[in-house]
């Protein structure tokens, strides 16, 4: 998977690196992600500007953490071959006034929740949800605590 990263209202680190590598550890517990003809738009931005995207495309009149914008159909990303152009998976955003808030709250580094919203990103780009069922929810959690083990952090949900 190939990332295109813009980085606007974040401070100054190494966002897309970090993304990159959050990227690979996705594709290692969800191979559907590792296919390279893949391209995601990762948006490091404000809580201002996720909140107008929240609001024009999600009918929600309030910031959040991050928001995925899939442009594929889990069977066609399934079904997709490893040859060929390249095609767009979607688009992820973070704010970065929530992450922050949030990650304080945890007591946690921004870097580190910041991996665990862009690996829960990528899961719902690819088809994976936590909102029909318990069991939808379950099977999304284990892969973003699989991903984040493989980085080396720690098990989200237990803090």
């Amino acid at each position: 998977m190939e990332l295109d990263c813009d980085i606007e209202d974040w401070p100054n680190g190494e966002w897309e690196a970090l993304a990159n590598r959050v990227a690979n550890a996705a594709g290692e517990v969800a191979p559907e992600l590792a296919n390279e003809r893949l391209l995601v738009s990762v948006l490091f931005t404000s809580d201002g500007e996720v909140h107008t995207l929240n609001r024009e495309w999600r009918d929600r009149d309030k910031p959040t953490n991050v928001l995925s914008f899939p442009m594929m159909e889990r069977d066609e990303l399934l079904a997709l071959s490893a040859d060929g152009p390249p095609v767009m998976l979607g688009d992820i955003a973070l704010a970065f006034e929530t992450c922050e808030r949030e990650a304080v709250d945890k007591g946690i580094a921004l870097d580190a929740h910041a991996a665990h919203l862009i690996i829960h990103g990528l899961l719902h780009l690819a088809g994976h949800d936590h909102v029909d069922s318990d069991e939808e929810a379950e099977a999304m959690e284990a892969l973003e605590i699989a991903a984040l083990a493989k980085l080396g952090l720690p098990d989200p949900y237990s803090v």
